[in-house]
């Protein structure tokens, strides 16, 4: 496996005996060289003494040295700087574009590595590096837990900056977007991108005195204010009450008036979801924190606190929807103020990673600084995910520990991507 012999090359985990060409030439090992993950030679500025004599230049891994000629590589310019061509088997002699013939090392993988590894990949149990884990150093969990951090947080900034191309370059309107899909809270997350995606906020922006008015933009542009989207046994309460009416004929005269198309009402989900969670009533919060003017941009990036991003996001829904969860059902009457559960979600997967992204796009390290404070400084998330790591013996003390594992499971142990894993690494390394 070629992915094997570039991990064991990377990390120099080679066999016991010495290396040699397979013209039984010693080879030393003084720095492996980048790895390269584009096209181009697999490792750059590589040093290998071969029989004594010092080489910086480029090494290519193949599992056949076949390979060489089936890639291309021998009328390939790009890789006349080789200085060696390392294989799993050496199956024929390999030339440059230049016709000059490469030293060849038929490496091995040793046993332990492919053992490990194909246990890794294999076991049921999960994780599958779970026995190691007690015995990892703090230092080396500490390290690997701060760069997957860090990544997760690169991740989601690369995600704001295509909202950002997809809004015209507007930072604000990205992050409403960003809001609203984390408004979703997972299950409605992607109907709630396309909901935010579809309503003009400049246009918007002129009625923002007015929460009926906007409330009646949101609901109208979720397709909410179609008939067929109110449970038949409520309809006839709906149209007595008369709030859906009035929130409907609002909504068909402004969107006359912008030109606005309603997303598919049948998006949105609600089968197995707790009223609270309802997309009306999570619409509502967000049109309140709309019009309160409160939770822009400018407001997020001012906050220093975990208690200031808090007061940020913190919203309640309109009257009507404190004795509702659907047009026409009446419920027992409940402010419905974002619970401080729902606030926490939304400052990790919202607040915080739009000031890491904004930090970055500004060229700014104390935002990108704040963003990695605050995290340490909310408490630590509660699922699944985390409580596995924890079960198998990882010290969860903060929100930047989970989203750290929640990186490591999703990024690498779901994907089996053990060789790129630190702890993998440990695992794959122990004799």
């Amino acid at each position: 496996m070629e992915a094997l012999l570039h991990y064991c090359w990377k990390h120099k985990l080679f066999p016991l005996e010495p290396l040699t060409t397979t013209d039984h030439l010693p080879v030393e090992v003084i720095d492996p060289g980048l790895h390269n993950r584009h096209a181009g030679p697999d490792f750059f500025n590589a040093k290998i003494k071969v029989d004594g004599m010092l080489w910086v230049g480029n090494v290519e891994i193949h599992d056949k040295a076949s390979d060489w000629y089936q890639h291309g590589h021998d009328s390939d310019a790009a890789y006349d700087n080789v200085v060696l061509h390392v294989c799993g088997v050496v199956d024929a002699i390999v030339r440059t574009h230049k016709g000059q013939v490469l030293p060849q090392v038929q490496l091995s993988v040793p046993k332990h590595v492919s053992d490990h590894y194909q246990e890794l990949i294999t076991i049921d149990r999960y994780p599958p590096c779970y026995k190691i884990i007690p015995d990892l150093t703090p230092l080396m969990i500490h390290s690997w837990m701060s760069a997957l951090q860090t990544e997760r947080l690169e991740q989601k900034t690369e995600a704001v900056r295509k909202r950002v191309a997809l809004c015209d370059g507007s930072w604000e309107d990205a992050y409403f977007v960003t809001l609203a899909r984390n408004y979703g809270f997972g299950v409605n997350g992607d109907a709630f991108e396309a909901w935010a995606n579809s309503i003009p906020l400049h246009a918007v922006d002129h009625h923002r005195d007015n929460p009926f008015q906007v409330e009646a933009i949101f609901m109208g542009q979720a397709g909410l204010l179609d008939m067929e989207m109110v449970p038949e046994r409520y309809r006839e309460e709906a149209l007595s009450e008369g709030y859906f009416t009035r929130l409907r004929n609002e909504y068909l005269y402004l969107a006359h008036k912008f030109g606005l198309k309603p997303i598919d009402g049948k998006l949105w989900k609600f089968l197995r979801m707790r009223p609270q969670n309802f997309p009306h009533i999570r619409i509502s919060q967000l049109a309140n924190l709309y019009c309160s003017r409160k939770a822009g941009l400018s407001q997020l990036v001012a906050c220093e606190t975990v208690e200031a991003m808090q007061d940020v996001l913190a919203t309640n829904v309109s009257p009507y929807w404190e004795t509702h969860y659907v047009f026409g059902s009446e419920s027992a009457k409940s402010g419905k103020h974002m619970s401080a559960h729902s606030l926490r979600l939304l400052m990790i997967n919202t607040a915080i990673p739009m000031l890491f992204a904004y930090g970055r796009h500004r060229g700014d390290d104390r935002l990108c600084d704040r963003a990695f404070t605050l995290l340490e400084q909310l408490g630590a998330e509660d699922n699944h995910i985390v409580r596995m790591w924890q079960e198998c013996g990882l010290t969860v003390e903060n929100a930047g520990d989970t989203q750290a594992l929640i990186q490591l499971k999703k990024q690498y142990c779901d994907r089996k991507d053990c060789l790129h894993c630190r702890i993998g690494y440990e695992y794959m390394r122990k004799k």
